[in-house]
C-alpha cells in the first residue's frame, strides 16, 4: 500500500528581522539587475542570507545556503557578490538614511551620544594597524546613538595607530552629514563625549554646527576649572552608549573583523543599524 508522503517546504533557517519587514522596509532601496544576469530568488531572501553572515560571523564559504532560501537557493559565492555590489555603491548607507529619515519622529534626540569603538582586524586588511601594545590590528571609527542608544552614524573607519581625534574635523563632518541627508537638524543638539574628545579643534567643530558639548573634562589638559560648558548630570545619561555597543557586538562580523575590505566591513555596519532599528521600530506592542 503506498502511503501518501508530504514534504514539507524548508522554512528559513535563521531571521533576525521578519521576512515582510525585509521586503517592505529594505528592498525597496535596493537596485535591480537592469541587464544581464537576474536575480532568480527574492531579495529579502538575500538579505536574509546576508544579515546570517553578518549575525553570525561565519564564513561565506560555509554560509548555509540550503536553509536560507525557501525554494531555489543561491551559492555563497552569488550572496557574496550581491552583498559586495551593494557595499561598491554605497546602498547599504542610502538604504539606512532613507529609513533613519522616514523613522525620525521615532527617535529621542533629546541628547546624543558620541564614542570611539576599536574592532580586531583578524586578517588584516584595509585601514588595519597596531594600535599600542595590543597584539592584534584594530580598526577604530566613530559612533553617534540616540538617547535610546540606538546607533544613528558612523564615521569614515581609520587605522588603529590612530586615536579618535584624528582627523576629526572631517569625521565629524560625516556623522554629522549622515544626519543631514536624512533631514534630521543637528542645530541644537546636546551631545555627549568623553574626555578622549576635549580639545579645541573638537569643540570648535560642535560650535560651527551650533551643536552643545558636553564634554567630560581631560585631566591630562590640565586645569579643569574652565569656562567650557559641561552638564554632570546630562553626561551621566552617557551610560546609553554601552547599550549601543552592546547591540553592536551581538553582531560577529563586526565583533571581530575578518572582511581585508573597508567597503564590506562598512557595509556590515550599516546593515547592523538597520536591523537595530527595524526591530525597535517594528516591535509589537503588548
Amino acid at each position: 500500500m503506498l502511503q501518501n508522503i508530504i514534504i514539507s517546504k524548508p522554512t528559513l533557517m535563521y531571521s533576525v528581522l521578519d521576512k515582510y519587514i525585509i521586503k517592505s522596509e529594505i528592498v525597496p532601496y535596493l537596485p535591480l539587475a537592469k541587464r544581464g544576469f537576474q536575480v532568480t530568488v527574492p531579495l529579502e531572501e538575500i538579505v536574509n542570507a546576508v544579515i546570517y553572515k553578518l549575525k553570525t560571523g561565519v564564513q561565506w564559504h560555509l554560509l548555509p545556503v540550503k536553509s536560507l532560501f525557501d525554494t531555489d537557493f543561491l551559492s555563497w559565492q552569488s550572496v557574496y557578490y550581491h552583498y559586495r555590489k551593494w557595499c561598491k555603491t554605497d546602498v547599504l548607507k542610502e538604504s539606512w538614511i532613507r529609513i533613519l529619515e522616514k523613522n525620525k519622529s521615532k527617535l529621542d534626540l533629546s541628547s546624543v551620544d558620541f564614542d570611539g569603538s576599536h574592532s580586531s582586524a583578524i586578517r588584516g586588511g584595509e585601514e588595519a594597524k597596531y594600535q599600542g601594545r595590543k597584539k592584534r590590528k584594530t580598526t577604530n571609527a566613530l559612533y553617534l546613538s540616540d538617547r535610546q542608544g540606538l546607533p544613528l552614524a558612523i564615521s569614515n573607519p581609520v587605522a588603529g595607530n590612530h586615536n579618535d581625534l584624528y582627523n576629526i574635523k572631517a569625521q565629524f563632518e560625516v556623522v554629522t552629514s549622515t544626519l543631514e541627508q536624512a533631514h534630521i537638524s543637528v542645530e541644537g543638539l546636546f551631545l555627549n563625549a568623553d574626555a578622549g574628545f576635549d580639545s579645541e579643534e573638537f569643540r570648535l567643530c560642535c560650535e560651527k554646527k551650533e551643536i552643545n558639548a558636553n564634554v567630560c573634562f581631560n585631566k591630562r589638559n590640565g586645569d579643569t576649572d574652565r569656562d567650557e560648558y559641561f552638564d554632570p548630570l546630562l553626561y551621566s545619561q552617557r551610560y546609553k552608549i554601552e547599550r549601543t555597543n552592546a547591540w553592536m557586538d551581538s553582531f560577529r562580523s563586526l565583533l571581530n573583523r575578518f572582511d581585508t575590505s573597508i567597503a564590506s566591513w562598512l557595509g556590515f555596519n550599516y546593515l547592523a543599524f538597520i536591523t537595530i532599528a527595524l526591530k525597535k521600530f517594528n516591535k509589537k506592542k503588548v
